[in-house]
């Protein structure tokens, strides 16, 4: 397949995920995660960046590996 192909074959399943994501399991430690976050936001204890300085801080990251 070309890149092309399989960039278009990745959409279409990732097209039929979406529509049925109630059935795609999530992670125990993913779900405490999420409320973690929740509590955090509910107790205005959450912190949030701006989306230029969260590209920044990912560019970072992949940098370092």
């Amino acid at each position: 397949m070309s890149v092309e192909e399989k960039l278009c074959a990745m959409e279409l399943i990732w097209e039929n995920l979406r529509r049925d994501e109630k059935n795609i399991p999530v992670p125990q430690w993913h779900r405490d995660l999420l409320d973690e976050r929740e509590k955090l936001i509910a107790d205005g204890n959450a912190h949030f960046e701006d989306w230029e300085s969260a590209k920044i801080w990912i560019a970072g990251k992949i940098r370092e590996h």
